[in-house]
């Protein structure tokens, strides 16, 4: 009788200390996550001199970060693997498509071939692709065996660094930004999109005037 006893003592103050527990637990999960989100921080690259200060003017109603569309595309001038200056001016009055990827980049891989069948398919209309690749330090053979699997004649630029903080930093791979004839960003996109929706781009880049250019950018 006395054994019961103390084997049900035992559970009741085992029982007892795992409700604790439990509670404790709880607890201790429901101040953190206050402590987190009293501490939460966004940063977004900041302008004028001003890290970490969201701009305003370029961030809209839903909180999202600032986007270069609608705005003059940065100039740049970058060399090609065969040591060839490219800039971005020359193809002044053309549509291009200046598209950021890297040799690890699957998803780039996958749309390389798309933007190569394009670029023939448009290039009467005046359509220019420019691929700058982000990782220049897997070195010339690497990035040129990855161009050449996937087909590509169009330009591949050695990124400097500084062209991809141009172009907001370039955060995700691929990036792309579709410059209309005036110089101007009519769409950017970040991540692989579906190949349909490549070519709606680039046919609105290509029917943007040329007439009326900003004097900035190309």
């Amino acid at each position: 009788m006395k054994r019961r006893a103390l084997v049900l003592g035992v559970m009741i103050v085992g029982i007892a200390l795992m409700v604790w527990a439990g509670v404790h637990n709880l607890r201790a999960r429901r101040l953190a996550m206050q402590k987190a989100q009293e501490n939460h921080v966004e940063l977004i690259p900041g302008s004028a001199g001003q890290p970490g200060k969201v701009d305003e003017s370029d961030a809209d109603d839903e909180g999202e970060e600032p986007s270069l569309r609608g705005k003059v595309a940065p100039a740049f001038s970058l060399t090609t693997l065969d040591g060839k200056k490219v800039s971005l001016a020359d193809y002044k009055g053309k549509a291009v498509l200046v598209n950021f990827w890297a040799t690890w980049c699957g998803p780039c891989r996958i749309e390389m071939p798309w933007f190569q069948q394009f670029q023939k398919q448009y290039a009467d209309q005046g359509l220019v692709i420019l691929g700058l690749v982000d990782d220049v330090d897997a070195g010339d053979a690497a990035i040129a065996k990855v161009a050449g699997k996937a087909g590509v004649t169009y330009p591949i630029l050695l990124a400097d660094g500084k062209v991809q903080k141009a172009y907001g930093g370039v955060d995700v791979l691929p990036m792309s930004f579709y410059v209309g004839r005036n110089g101007v960003i009519v769409e950017e996109t970040a991540g692989l999109g579906p190949k349909d929706q490549i070519e709606a781009h680039i046919k609105a880049a290509l029917a943007s005037s040329a007439s009326g250019a900003p004097s900035g950018g190309q």
